[in-house]
């Protein structure tokens, strides 16, 4: 099984080179003031030049107005637009609507109830991607990004009408097995390509890169 692998969280040009020449099919960029990887539309431009086509380009927006998705779209060339927050599928068919951006849809999965709500977005999103489920306790919790797994069981055995994507606390060391028990045939990585929040590690990228294309 060919999986495709998405780096995420991207703000230097060093990070955008190790993952662009490293193959990974998607480069994430984030608009989001309280994460340490949150670019300006400007910043985020000048970084998306340097992914060529077939690189897909995805920007990470958390509850954003239209006014502000808008702003991101006038400035960066958006394959994807990653809906991190808590948007409704109503919101969702709105974004797609008013924009003609693929829309792909963040479900945070603590339970097997939280896998179940993705199909409220079949139909609506064009990807639904998984992530893990910050617990109430944890200070300083970010929509994602958060170096957190979930049960990765949860999905194992799942169908989707649509791609999907697996995320949450994948690096180089666990993402083989993270595919195998989920079946994910597309990854998503941020804080285990990083040496501290909000800094990538060129090797690292290049490390997660090389080990999801062996699968």
């Amino acid at each position: 099984m060919t999986v495709e692998a998405k780096i995420c969280g991207i703000n230097s040009p060093e990070a955008m080179r190790a993952a662009v020449d490293g193959g990974a099919a998607f480069v994430g960029l984030v608009f989001y003031p309280p994460s340490p990887r949150s670019l300006t539309p400007e910043r985020a431009a000048e970084l998306a030049a340097l992914a060529p086509a077939p690189v897909l380009k995805v920007g990470l927006v958390v509850d954003m107005d239209d006014a502000g998705i808008e702003r991101i779209l006038a400035a960066v060339p958006l394959d994807l637009l990653q809906l991190h927050g808590s948007e409704t599928p109503e919101r969702v068919r709105a974004i797609r609507a008013r924009t003609g951006v693929a829309t792909m849809k963040a479900i945070k999965v603590a339970t097997e109830d939280d896998v179940a709500a993705a199909e409220r977005y079949v139909g609506v999103a064009d990807r639904l991607l998984f992530d893990a489920k910050a617990p109430p306790e944890m200070t300083g919790a970010l929509p994602g990004g958060n170096a957190l797994m979930f049960d990765w069981q949860l999905l194992g055995g799942r169908r989707w009408p649509c791609p999907w994507m697996l995320s949450g606390g994948l690096d180089a060391t666990n993402v083989a097995e993270a595919v195998r028990i989920s079946g994910a045939a597309a990854v998503d990585v941020s804080s285990g390509v990083e040496t501290r929040p909000g800094v990538k590690d060129p090797a690292r990228i290049r490390a997660f890169l090389e080990t999801v294309h062996r699968l």
